[in-house]
């Protein structure tokens, strides 16, 4: 038997100075704040789980722009090895509400966030995001940080 890591997306929604976070519904981190997202379904590209997850999970279409990187630490989901391809959107219509798996979506200021307020590694993803913003870098996991 082969013991491969599991695929997911992540997807940094932006509006303005606005980054759309999900609360988590269900364990693990339930109840905490972390990017839109979820695992690829067999048969689909990354890009259309990408859209999928955050239309389910919030309510909204999106339009991805960018890739803004691949996260493969294998301790970032307690659930296993799990591998992210994180991309950059922007909303294009559809009423924000929380769905699926997430119990409520809002936009958070994001000057305002902390690391340690998001699940996962996502604190991580919007510090990276926020040095994206400067110079378009494309980040993953192993990546020296300054």
């Amino acid at each position: 038997m082969h013991r491969n890591p599991a695929l997911a997306v992540d997807v940094v929604v932006i509006e303005g100075n606005k980054i759309l976070l999900v609360k988590r519904g269900q364990p693990p981190h339930q109840g905490d704040w972390a990017l839109p997202g979820g695992f690829v379904e067999y048969g689909e590209t990354s890009e259309v789980a990408a859209k999928r997850e955050v239309q389910e999970e919030t309510g909204i279409v999106i339009d991805l722009s960018a890739i803004l990187g691949v996260y493969s630490d294998p301790d970032r989901d307690p659930r296993g090895h799990t591998v992210s391809v994180v991309f950059v959107g922007k909303m294009v219509s559809g009423q924000l509400q929380g769905g699926d798996d997430a119990a409520d979506a809002e936009w958070h200021d994001i000057n305002d966030l902390r690391e340690e307020q998001l699940a996962f590694d996502h604190g991580m993803i919007v510090q990276d995001f926020r040095q994206w913003l400067k110079n378009r870098t494309t980040f993953w996991s192993t990546m020296d940080r300054d």
